[in-house]
This record gives C-alpha cells, structure tokens and sequence, in this order.
C-alpha cells in the first residue's frame, strides 16, 4: 500500500540520537502501512549506516535510508529525501526528537483535517532530559508552541504538492539558518494555508554544552537577516517593531548603554542594565542557593547574548538587511 505520510529525516553524525528516533518511531500506534521513514544522512562513521541497515523498521519495510558524502547541510538531505518519498504528505522531523507513541495518530489526523496546508505541531523538551535542561548551564533543546513564524522542521507537515510548487528547500541559502522559514513563508505566497496542530507532540533532546561551544552555536544566526530581506511580511512576527530577533536584544542596546555609564554614573548605569538582566538570568527557584547561582551565571548569559547580538550586526550589514 502506498503510505499517507512519508516521515523526513536529516542526519549528521548522531547515531545514539537517531537510534532514540527510531526506536520511538518503531513504538507508534499507528497502522504501519500508512507511514514511511526516509533518514538522509551524511555521517562520517559507520555507526549510522549500520543501524539504518539493521533496524527493525528496516525490516519491516518501513524504513529507508540516503546516504552522502560528508558536506551537504539539512535541505539538501531532506530535498533529496522527501523527492523520493512516497506519501502525499511529508512529515519533518529532526534526529535529535523523539516523538510519543501517539504521535503518527495525530500526524495522520492533522494531514487529513488539512490535506493542503502546512501543519506546525507542538515541540516541547524531552521529559527524560528535563533535568539536564534545568541543571546544566548552558543546554540546549528547542520548544515550539505552534504557530509560529519560524515554521521549524522539528515537527512541520508539508503536502508534497506544495513542496513541488515552491522547489523544497533553497540549497543555496547558508547551511541551518533559516531555511525552514524561507521555505514556508514562499509556500504562504502562493496562498498554502499556516495551520497549528497543538495536539501533534514530538519531544526534543537535550544537549549539555560548554560555553565557547554555546557561543560558537550562537554566531552562525549572523545568516538570519536574509530571511527579512527576502519576506519583509516575518518583521510582523519579530519583537521590537520588528527590528529584533529575540526580545531579549531589544534590551540589549540599552544594557550596553549601562554598561559603559557604570563608571561614571553607577545608578543610571544599573537601571539600564537590569531589565536585560532580569530577564534572561536563568531560574533556578527562589532559595538563596538558586538565586546566587543565577547570579554567577549572568556573566555567561551576557556573553551569548552580546554574541547573538554581534551575529545580528554583522548578518544586518552583510545582506543590507536591519535586524538585531
């Protein structure tokens, strides 16, 4: 029988999170018949090859598998695979989600509610990895309450159709830095409806980082800029008028400000800052063990921050394209 929904997959040298993927995707309660998985990867390592070989899904014949030289980024892998799927829908995910044994059932559903729109679905952080997210300093996971305009391929539903419409994914666009979003918003040009499906949960990993590694992460948003120079409509969705990327850099240029007035004028320069520092010193409860340890972290919080923002000026200049 050909498959409802064919399941989209990029990977990168993830075999441990890929094999979690999978291993969830295996548990579904969905009738198998209806759903595909094609898992694009270009892994530098024989560990990916041989589970996408030797899974049960495999053997089940639900699962296929890409395989690349090393270099391609996300929408080269996932181009290549969603064209050679067979379902008229196409469900993206990442190799680092884990979606809940419900979570076919409700992509089945949502696809047949809407057949020709794009479907956003909720992305919350892996309730197994919660507890890195809330100790280590510097984790990372994605949350998405849909809709939002960013339109991330964590968990997104695109009609084949459309996807033939608009060519998939520009490959020429900087690798991971908004193709997602320029995908979508050149589906909503040609009218595709934007449709939020909150009941379609996947949940997504935890990764615990150091802080140069954090901030190494943070500088490749320098490419964000192209996404507005391209679809001034996204300035909607952004804060600041729509001149921000993240309401926390709508407090920045005032921080920066305090900051260089605290020699000279210590109180002025501290109610600059402490709006930006409120808001993006971590939580970690209200003892006072939780709120030194806050406090300790705000200097690595500032650092990301101001990189992120540096990224900004550095992408607003590169694609003439004001965004910070």
């Amino acid at each position: 029988m050909t498959p409802e929904i064919s399941v989209v997959v990029p990977s990168h040298d993830r075999p441990l999170r890929l094999r979690w993927l999978l291993n969830a995707l295996e548990e579904q309660t969905a009738d198998r018949s209806r759903w595909e998985v094609i898992v694009a990867h270009d892994s530098s390592g024989p560990e990916t090859d041989e589970l996408l070989r030797t899974h049960p899904l495999a053997a089940a014949g639900v699962l296929r598998h890409m395989s690349f030289e090393p270099g391609p980024g996300p929408a080269a892998k996932r181009n290549a695979a969603w064209r050679a799927a067979r379902g008229a829908t196409i469900a993206f995910t990442d190799d680092d989600c884990r979606p809940p044994a419900d979570w076919m059932d409700n992509v089945l559903a949502a696809a047949r509610r809407h057949p020709a729109g794009i479907v956003q679905g909720t992305t919350r952080v892996d309730p197994d990895e919660l507890e890195v997210k809330l100790r280590a300093p510097f984790a990372r996971s994605q949350e998405v309450t849909p809709p939002v305009p960013w339109a991330q391929t964590c968990n997104i539903l695109y009609p084949r159709a459309v996807l033939e419409r608009t060519g998939g994914f520009d490959e020429s666009l900087p690798l991971a830095a908004g193709e997602d979003t320029d995908l979508a918003y050149r589906a909503r040009d040609l009218g595709v409806e934007y449709i939020a499906a909150p009941e379609m949960v996947t949940y997504h990993a935890v990764e615990a980082v150091t802080l140069p590694a954090r901030v190494r992460e943070v500088w490749r948003w320098q490419h964000l800029p192209f996404v507005p120079k391209r679809h001034p409509q996204v300035r909607k969705e952004m804060p600041g008028g729509g001149w921000f990327w993240k309401p926390s850099h709508v407090r920045m240029p005032f921080a920066f400000a305090g900051l260089a007035l605290l020699p000279r004028r210590p109180v002025l320069g501290a109610a600059l800052i402490a709006p930006w520092a409120l808001s993006s010193m971590p939580s970690y409860g209200p003892s006072l063990r939780g709120r030194l340890r806050a406090l300790s972290e705000l200097p690595a919080h500032a650092a990301i921050d101001a990189t992120e923002f540096a990224a900004m000026v550095r992408g607003s200049i590169r694609y003439r394209c004001l965004v910070l």
